[in-house]
């Protein structure tokens, strides 16, 4: 039997959230190691950019040219490097990753190149360094935008050369690794604003992939949002059987500014606080007040709370509404209410007077 279908609101097509022949064709584990779907799911994808991606992938993980992955946070970037490396020649040799915008540079060199002991104080041994580590095989450079000038003019080196030098060391050391980097930057914007080097790009840059926002892939949200649900009540052995209409709805509809890593985490909350044996509601999502009236929720709420319906085109009305569903879900707090209408407290408490509303709580502040 085939699993039910989703209109989404504001894009066209029907969503299938898909069935368990679907899923029952995802490994959970590929030659022993922990990819599972991370690894299959480019093939059961329903995305054209995505099918896109896959097939420069499949060509270019063949070879040993750089690869410059490109995209929003949380669209995947390390998954896809990961995935280069697994279906390459160099997939049982290491896969270092470096999070260029995780240490200040002083210590990115060290960690990039090494130390010899005594290089500087507190470097009581000698420190192998990610390229050594990584000879053989793949290094993945993430967040490369973030990378200071001078770190970027050593990586040139290593590219062009295939050498380097420890920190403190003289002795030069060659090396044979394949550079994958990724960036959520705009690199030509700081190329032009002197942030960042223009042939160290090229080196990086020979294949160029672009990674999609979730939001351009709306097709691909029920799948991901399911595969999320089973992996987590795996996990903790809860049984949460899946997601209401409204819910798939709303996730369908959502902007989604975290991408995937922000529907996992919606979606693993989710099971977490549903009741055991219940579907998925919008509540259960945890949405804010804007993001769940800009995804298109109804007032079809848990908590009783006072929501906005546009069935009505009077915008002094409409207004109102907006104001009374925002004081609603912040108990009659104005500042907070305020924020979740983008507005500053002092406007609300104008429109509070305008429209005479009023509320109980509010009679101790007179």
């Amino acid at each position: 039997m085939s699993a039910p279908l989703v209109m989404g609101k504001g894009w066209e097509g029907l969503v299938r959230v898909p069935d368990e022949e679907e899923f029952a064709r995802i490994p959970e584990r590929s030659e022993g190691r922990n990819f599972g779907f991370d690894y299959y799911y480019p093939l059961v994808s329903r995305s054209r950019k995505i099918k896109e991606v896959y097939r420069i992938v499949k060509k270019v993980a063949k070879t040993d040219a750089t690869v410059l992955i490109c995209g929003e946070t949380g669209t995947g970037k390390e998954l896809i490097a990961g995935l280069i490396q697994f279906i390459s020649h160099r997939a049982e040799k290491p896969f270092v990753r470096v999070n260029c915008a995780a240490l200040p540079e002083n210590l990115l060199e060290s960690e990039l190149f090494g130390h010899e002991k005594g290089a500087f104080t507190g470097a009581l041994r000698t420190h192998i360094g990610k390229f050594e580590q990584a000879n053989g095989g793949t290094i993945f450079l993430d967040e490369i935008g973030d990378m200071s000038l001078a770190t970027q003019a050593k990586i040139l080196r290593v590219l062009q050369e295939k050498s380097f030098e420890r920190v403190g060391g003289l002795k030069t050391i060659y090396t044979d690794v394949r550079v994958i980097s990724a960036t959520n930057k705009d690199l030509m914007k700081e190329i032009a604003e002197g942030r960042f080097r223009l042939d160290l790009y090229y080196r990086l840059a020979v294949i160029t992939i672009h990674l999609p926002p979730l939001r351009e892939r709306r097709e691909d949200i029920p799948l991901l949002a399911e595969y999320f649900r089973r992996r987590c009540c795996a996990e903790i052995k809860k049984n949460v059987p899946g997601f209401t209409e409204e819910a798939m709805r709303l996730m369908v509809n959502h902007w989604w500014p975290g991408n995937i890593r922000e529907l996992r985490n919606m979606v693993e909350r989710a099971v977490l606080i549903v009741d055991e044996g219940k579907l998925i509601g919008p509540n259960d999502l945890g949405m804010t007040g804007k993001d769940y009236f800009a995804a298109g929720g109804t007032d079809r709420r848990r908590d009783g709370s006072v929501v906005f319906t546009s069935d009505t085109l009077n915008l002094e009305e409409i207004e109102k509404r907006a104001i009374l569903a925002a004081l609603s879900r912040t108990d009659w707090v104005q500042k907070d209410a305020a924020k979740l209408l983008g507005i500053s407290p002092r406007a609300l408490n104008y429109k509070i007077a305008q429209f005479g509303i009023t509320h109980p709580s509010w009679k101790k502040h007179v």
